[in-house]
């Protein structure tokens, strides 16, 4: 990292800023032994909070316990780049093979809404997580990037977007909302709020376990086991196995942990690094005033927000994926990831170039193969699950905790009518060909970009063979 100004106490990992921030939260006690609940959760991110939440606002009497290994919040909840977003992942055209094409456009709504159902819960409950909804901005650098991104706001009228949902700017205002270099064309959304996304996981915990829903940490759940006859499901921990009426499966990222589950969904890593606060001399020179979040075109995209304290935070993939599904240790990334985004950081703002770098961090997310996110409920086997978020699931899992609600409490409602409940995804392929074909993916993207960049005027053929590949 010669070269990259870093603070003196500079970090890399400790989970990630957001906690360093607000300091990691105290630990609740590990699961004392075998339970039993209405509805047990694994795993105590954004997927399973909410969807406790909203359950035990719905019916105070259940008993619902979330299984977590950490602590509540430890993974991409609390890692994420803070964008509460109406973007969902996935083709829509896969998700409209299900139930038609009006069906997608009613989740997409459904998306729209959610950004604003979290801001309205965060506002209800008392939980102050720097919430600034001023919408998002994607940017084009490149005649390739531009061409990507006009088609892609034609393409999103065909999907029920209208002018109100997203549009191309004026050369004028875009630079009046942030200074990017080299910027050709940018559309804006108005879908789209910042958030500090620890803030939100700790406060949703805190408020969920105000309600009575038990949440034990420290306490590893290795299996989960479906109903037999008369039986009940269960998941098996470390500590004991709690049975329940349904075992709801909340792991995202960290799914390849459980036993028969490795090959769900892939661990995908995403790196993020945050400066120290600039200061206003600096920030003339870049504008972004509104806070808007902040995404290029590029195939190996980046992410960014201007915090609530004034820095900037940019994330991207730095290394995609490492070879078994392992993770992470506590958020630590390489040296050249953090290398990788800084230079991104002072392409895009070049007069951010002398800005210390105060902490650097990473996470996994979970990618399903054909990269759509599912929420579903088997009332048979008494499972369920929800993720495959693929980076969008700041929003997401408020509308898969809604979701699955409805579904445990069988309540026929739109929102289990939409296009992605119940949908059934082929598992990834086995090592070594998963760590091989995810290598080659990104390689491909990288090259795709570096042509782009020197020379393409339309989507370099590299991105359509590694698209071709994944699934996407």
């Amino acid at each position: 990292m010669k070269g990259i100004p870093l603070t003196r106490d500079f970090a890399n990992g400790d989970v990630s800023f957001w906690y360093r921030q607000i300091g990691l939260p105290a630990r609740r006690p590990a699961l004392p032994g075998s339970r039993d609940y209405d509805v047990a959760i694994v795993g105590g991110g954004y997927t399973g909070l909410w969807t406790a939440y909203y359950l035990k606002r719905a019916e105070p009497g259940l008993r619902i316990a979330i299984l977590e290994k950490e602590f509540a919040g430890f993974g991409a909840s609390g890692r994420n780049g803070g964008w509460l977003s109406a973007e969902f992942a996935g083709s829509r055209k896969r998700h409209a093979k299900a139930r038609g094409r009006q069906a997608m456009i009613e989740l997409q709504r459904a998306m729209f809404a959610a950004v604003d159902e979290v801001i309205d819960v965060a506002r209800t409950e008392g939980i102050d997580a720097d919430v600034h909804k001023s919408g998002l901005i994607h940017v084009a650098t490149n005649p390739a990037q531009r061409r990507r991104l006009r088609a892609e706001v034609a393409d999103l009228r065909t999907w029920g977007y209208g002018e109100g949902d997203i549009r191309l700017l004026e050369r004028a205002e875009q630079r009046e909302r942030v200074q990017v270099a080299g910027a050709l064309e940018a559309a804006y959304s108005p879908h789209c709020a910042r958030i500090q996304p620890a803030k939100l996981a700790v406060g949703l915990a805190a408020t969920v376990d105000r309600l009575g829903v038990d949440i034990y940490e420290d306490t590893t759940v290795t299996e989960i086991l479906p109903r037999q006859g008369d039986g009940r499901a269960a998941a098996v921990t470390t500590r004991g196995t709690v049975t329940a009426d349904y075992v709801i499966r909340a792991t995202e990222g960290f799914t390849a942990s459980l036993t028969g589950q490795h090959r769900q969904w892939l661990p995908m890593n995403s790196s993020m690094i945050v400066t120290e606060p600039l200061p206003p001399d600096v920030w003339k020179h870049i504008g972004w005033q509104g806070s808007e979040l902040l995404e290029d075109e590029a195939h190996a995209y980046i992410y960014a927000q201007r915090t609530a304290d004034d820095r900037i935070a940019i994330g991207g993939r730095g290394v995609p994926y490492r070879f078994g599904s392992r993770t992470d240790r506590r958020g630590a990334t390489q040296a050249q990831t953090v290398a990788l985004l800084w230079r991104m950081l002072v392409k895009l703002f070049p007069a951010a170039v002398d800005v210390p770098v105060a902490h650097a961090w990473c996470g996994v997310l979970g990618v399903p193969r054909d990269w759509c996110s599912t929420v579903h409920l088997d009332h048979a086997s008494g499972l369920g699950w929800a993720g495959g978020y693929v980076g969008s699931g700041v929003t997401t899992t408020n509308l898969a905790g809604r979701t699955l609600r409805d579904l445990v409490l069988r309540r026929d409602t739109p929102l289990t009518g939409l296009p992605w409940v119940g949908r059934q995804v082929r598992q990834w392929e086995p090592e070594p060909l998963r760590w091989v074909g995810v290598q080659l993916i990104y390689a491909l993207f990288r090259a795709a970009d570096r042509h782009e960049n020197e020379r393409g005027t339309r989507t370099s053929a590299y991105a359509h063979l590694a698209n071709l590949i994944s699934g996407r």
